[in-house]
């Protein structure tokens, strides 16, 4: 698909049923949907105009299906007229398809094809229960080690302490397996009530469990959070323009691939020295042969600087 760099010619969007999101609305409407996507755009962009008809029958038809719009809301930024939305999101090419959850902006923006059954797919995708249901205890001891996995115990699912789970479920599904047991088959891990516990790849590995309050979304969020997004992460030629997307500066390791000590040093001196910058900084770490021949030409344009 294409975008609009700079200026080229107006046009006016379609009108339906797609929530126009200004300074005064943006917070509340975006807050109260489970999952809104939204179209930045900008009225001279030709592949803007090429979309708003597409959009605009996706959301009708996913409208058919999830009618409360606090479960799914189709909504759009004109980022000319509204370019302090735009910077907040950092939004510099358009059209841009951002996702949200409960009012927080998905790191990876939709880059499916732009056509009315792909968009549609995606919303269904989006809304499928990131949660899985175990049945039995025993279940627990054949998951797949590989992934990062959080394991909710609760005594029932209509509970306040689930629907945190739930929604935290909901923002972080992309970065770790949830599994949640109820009632009597939870019952063994619930010596002191609800409980959750995060599980990390590797089969030594051992469970660290939640200690802060399930009342407290926030808490619940910012634990889950830092147990599934790694303090370093790899930078590979697929993710590195969704990395880019975050608008923070890099700090790269490029290491070999079999050079598992150098990258375990790397991680333990961030974790160390700069953990107060997560957030601000992006800690990755690449694999040298991968990235050979762009660091080749970086160094060749610096190496006459350097002498």
């Amino acid at each position: 698909f294409f975008y609009c760099p700079q200026a080229t010619w107006a046009c006016t969007p379609l009108k339906g049923d797609i929530v126009n999101l200004e300074s005064n609305n943006i917070d509340d409407i975006l807050g109260n949907a489970d999952v809104a996507l939204v179209n930045f755009y900008a009225d001279w962009c030709r592949f803007s105009q090429m979309l708003h008809p597409i959009f605009e029958e996706a959301s009708n038809i996913i409208k058919d299906e999830f009618p409360d719009r606090s479960k799914v809301v189709f909504a759009r930024v004109d980022c000319d007229q509204h370019s302090d939305i735009a910077q907040r999101y950092r939004i510099s090419k358009y059209p841009t398809l951002k996702l949200f959850r409960n009012g927080m902006m998905m790191k990876r923006e939709y880059r499916g094809q732009r056509s009315v059954t792909a968009i549609a797919d995606y919303i269904r995708q989006q809304k499928s229960d990131p949660i899985r249901t175990v049945e039995s205890l025993e279940e627990l001891k054949t998951i797949d080690r590989s992934k990062r996995t959080i394991i909710g115990f609760f005594e029932s699912k209509e509970s306040d302490n689930f629907r945190t789970f739930a929604k935290v479920a909901n923002i972080l599904h992309d970065d770790c397996v949830f599994l949640s047991a109820f009632g009597e088959i939870s019952k063994p891990e619930r010596f002191s009530g609800d409980n959750v516990i995060y599980r990390p790849n590797g089969e030594n590995a051992p469970d660290m469990v939640y200690l802060g309050s399930l009342a407290n979304s926030d808490l619940a969020y910012a634990w889950t959070q830092d147990k599934c997004v790694p303090l370093v992460r790899e930078i590979t030629f697929e993710n590195g323009e969704e990395l880019t997307e975050e608008g923070l500066p890099f700090l790269i390791l490029f290491h070999m691939k079999d050079d598992t000590e150098s990258l375990e040093k790397f991680q333990q001196e961030v974790a160390r020295q700069l953990i107060s910058e997560k957030g601000t900084i992006n800690f990755l770490h690449a694999d040298c042969d991968k990235f050979r021949h762009p660091l080749f030409y970086i160094f060749r344009r610096l190496l006459p600087i350097a002498l």
